[in-house]
């Protein structure tokens, strides 16, 4: 009997248009492909073929890396927006500050349980004392 592996996260799985390309993918290769092959061919006859080749393929490299390029489920958009906001947006040094709920919850003016209840021993005996 032939065994098949079947992947537990099922999430990880993305549909395959064409090529065995997601719809991702072929959309960067089109517009890599519209940025680059045009842009070879009107640069061969004044540069060179090796020097347009190498331009080509620096134009279309961040396409491919828009299309390829995955880090932790993250699209290579986001993990760049991440780097820029960690190294040039926020600061470097991030003081751990805290909120701290009980001492908003102490500003108010306290008053001893035993003193609300009018019944309780100890709410009878504070007050002969006092008196």
């Amino acid at each position: 009997m032939a065994y098949v592996p079947v992947p537990n996260d099922l999430n990880r799985i993305k549909t395959k248009l064409a090529f065995n390309l997601t719809k991702r993918q072929l959309i960067c290769f089109s517009i890599a492909g519209g940025i680059g092959v045009p842009f070879y061919l009107l640069t061969r006859s004044h540069i060179g073929n090796s020097i347009a080749l190498f331009l080509m393929i620096g134009l279309m490299l961040p396409c491919f890396m828009f299309a390829m390029y995955e880090k932790d489920g993250l699209p290579f958009e986001k993990v760049l927006r991440n780097i820029i906001r960690t190294r040039f947006l926020t600061p470097r040094v991030r003081p751990y500050r805290t909120e701290n709920f009980y001492a908003f919850l102490n500003r108010k003016e306290e008053t001893p349980i035993a003193d609300t209840k009018t019944g309780s021993k100890a709410g009878r005996k504070k007050k002969a004392a006092r008196r």
